[in-house]
């Protein structure tokens, strides 16, 4: 069973960062995969390092499973320790497919030897180690010093390293770092990677600060709280020179009975063209005067003001000596970590060297990474007309950073700029359009109007039902302005999808626009339709539902054998359901004589080999079915919700078929997580609509 066993020298290197990129591709690439912390970190219950990799991980083993011994047990004797580490470890790796271990984080000074101690525990494990170095604040010669120290140990202690990271490299010193460590002589070192120093990773947030100095929240929006702080002002000038050194995302320190400062900075940060603040740390003690708290009230800043008793110095050293920590629930760094493993480290190489054996099922994990890096390998643009709606701000700052596709979001733009900032998400690069404000609406609505005249639209009508968000959406897919939409945060599945039929419509050969949904389940993934769209298809429908869902299907790399469900088998039953099913999968039959498919089918027989082995031995699809097109939308809609909530199922949908050009639903409850894979499937279609 492969594992890697990833281990420093020293503290503060970003172990993190690197067991995570590591961590996000092996799942990606084996079923079951889990994590191991031989020796836990001091002072806490609970290792917030393996929560967080625990949250990442496929092989769902509890955290008291992956932990070995504490520090203390080291240090009481070494040898029984390593032995319970040894037992503890194979006791949940022979649970997994492979295993990330990450070494100790030097949280004990009294173990100057501590990479030796990683050493002796990884040789123990039989794991590989890829060794980690801090390069910050080092020259090229030192970090190459500190890695020869480092190799020198390993080879004493029979360690085996695959690979040397130095992380948090100077910028300006990555090359040079890089060059260094490549002119090693060859075959004495394993390969070397160099990762850039990212601010964003050791920030911390406003609730770090506000625990730092011991605050309470006099005023804004707790959301904001998650925010990360990357810069302090400590204002002791006067107003004007304290608004000179704003910044985005700073934190600005100032005694509360500066009045003339507080309302400088709070309108600071209300008004456009002024950096977006994280917080206002009051210090000091004192309470704002109750003209300026009602003044700042007006203002209706969702600004978190952090009150606290310390003094200027106090606070500032406080502040200044927080850290922030890539924690499980800190989706922005987490985003970060990752994008900088697949930029800077080729995990791919690195993995091949572990001989991970090809797996022959297919994890939730595995498929939606594969999805998006479909969608990256030819990177679409996407229209999100819901711009308004945080979930869609953060699900568009996670497909702008991991270069899922590209975006427009509709709205008003200084709001959702102001609001995204806000949220920490970075959407400089993208387009914001108002439909109330767009040149494009004029031209819209000509063309809407003149596809809409058999049904009396007027010019003036059609601009009114340009300002609709959902039809402009649709309008900049039409027009190629994009190449596809993704709604339904905040409206009904009827308000996104009457606009595409509409005005994109059917695809040729297609009379019937339905749904499937991708359902991710532990070993498999397997399609459902349709469970949204058409209530009581004719046999007509429902082969045209069949048809293009099994093209949908291979679309997204599941061969296509399609059920068509019903509640008897082959000719066992009778009546106008099972007649109507029948008479579908022939017409399938008919009209795609090369696709695998059998109806009428039970779903047991469908899916479960013993049973199909009893009802329809013969069938090259029963037992083996990927794609299962139930009799009507009652059906199916309670089967999918039956099953994703009863087998713990992951229901990535729906996805639309049919449309010329690719528009999708979400959930009214999607999650920032739906709403990305729901963009990554939406770029895969429109791959396959430009051919």
């Amino acid at each position: 069973m492969p594992s890697i066993y990833i281990a420093a020298p020293e503290g503060d290197t970003g172990k993190s960062t690197i067991a995570l990129g590591i961590l996000h591709r092996l799942t990606a690439t084996a079923p079951k995969v889990g994590v191991f912390r031989p020796i836990t970190r001091l002072g806490e219950d609970r290792d917030y390092i393996l929560e967080l990799l625990l949250a990442h991980a496929s092989a769902g083993l509890p955290y008291e499973r992956c932990v070995g011994v504490t520090y203390q047990q080291l240090h009481a004797d070494r040898d029984a320790a390593i032995a319970d580490i040894v037992e503890r470890y194979h006791a949940m790796a022979d649970q997994c497919d492979a295993v990330v271990i990450v070494g100790s984080d030097y949280t004990d000074v009294t173990s100057p030897a501590e990479l030796s101690v990683n050493a002796r525990i990884a040789v123990n494990l039989g794991a590989p180690v890829l060794l980690v170095v801090r390069a910050k604040g080092r020259s090229a010669d030192d970090v190459s010093h500190v890695v020869e120290v480092c190799l020198a140990e390993l080879a004493e202690q029979r360690a085996h390293p695959v690979a040397v990271v130095a992380n948090r490299c100077e910028p300006a010193q990555l090359q040079a770092i890089q060059e260094r460590l490549s002119k090693t002589p060859a075959g004495s070192t394993p390969r070397a990677y160099v990762l850039p120093d990212e601010p964003l990773l050791v920030a911390p947030t406003v609730a770090d600060l506000q625990r730092a100095v011991n605050g309470r929240l006099l005023s804004g929006d707790p959301a904001l709280m998650g925010r990360e702080v990357m810069g302090v002002v400590v204002a002791g000038m006067i107003a004007e020179h304290v608004l000179e050194r704003l910044s985005d995302s700073a934190a600005v320190i100032t005694p509360g009975d500066r009045s003339d400062v507080v309302l400088a900075v709070a309108s600071a940060h209300a008004a456009e063209g002024f950096p977006s603040l994280s917080c206002i740390i009051l210090n000091g003690g004192f309470g704002l005067h109750p003209s300026i708290a009602a003044l700042v009230a007006g203002l209706r800043l969702r600004l978190p003001l952090i009150a606290t008793e310390l003094g200027t110095f106090d606070t500032a050293s406080a502040v200044a000596s927080a850290r922030g920590r890539v924690t499980i629930g800190s989706q922005r760094k987490i985003d970060t970590a990752l994008q900088l493993m697949e930029r800077h480290v080729d995990i791919s190489d690195l993995l091949a060297q572990l001989a991970i054996p090809i797996p022959t099922v297919t994890t939730p994990q595995m498929f939606t990474y594969r999805l998006r890096e479909r969608a990256r390998a030819d990177r679409k643009h996407i229209v999100l007309p819901e711009g308004d709606d945080d979930r869609i701000l953060k699900a568009a700052g996670r497909v702008l950073q991991r270069g899922i596709a590209n975006l427009t979001i509709l709205g008003d733009e200084s709001r959702i700029r102001s609001r995204a900032a806000e949220l920490g998400v970075d959407i400089d690069d993208t387009a914001v359009v108002d439909p109330h404000a767009s040149e494009l609406c004029d031209h819209f609505a000509t063309q809407y109007a003149e596809l809409r005249k058999d049904r009396g639209v007027t010019v003036e009508h059609a601009r009114e039902i340009m300002h609709d968000v959902s039809y402009f959406g649709t309008m900049l897919v039409h027009n190629g302005h994009v190449d596809g939409m993704v709604s339904g945060a905040a409206h009904t599945t009827a308000h996104t999808v009457r606009p595409a039929f509409e005005i994109i419509r059917t695809a040729p050969g297609v009379s019937t626009v339905s749904s499937i949904f991708l359902m991710c389940l532990p070993d498999r993934v397997l399609v459902y339709g349709d469970c949204a769209i058409v209530p009581d298809p004719t046999p007509e429908q429902l082969a045209d539902i069949a048809i293009s869902s099994a093209r949908t299907a291979g679309q997204f790399g599941i061969e296509p054998r399609v059920a068509m469900l019903s509640y008897s088998t082959g000719e066992s039953g009778t009546g106008a359901d099972v007649d109507k099913v029948r008479a579908a999968t022939q017409l399938v039959r008919s009209r795609v004589p090369d696709l695998l498919v059998e109806g009428p089918i039970q779903y047991d027989a469908a899916v479960d080999p013993s049973v199909a082995a009893a009802k329809m031995r013969e069938s090259q699809v029963a037992g083996r079915a990927t794609v299962l097109i139930f009799p009507d939308l009652n059906t199916g809609n309670n089967t999918y919700k039956a099953v994703q909530r009863s087998a713990g199922a992951i229901a990535i949908g729906p996805v639309l078929q049919g449309l010329n050009k690719p528009v999708n639903d979400l959930s009214r409850g999607a999650l920032i997580e739906d709403i990305v894979n729901t963009v990554a499937i939406t770029a895969i279609q429109a791959q396959q609509t430009h051919g």
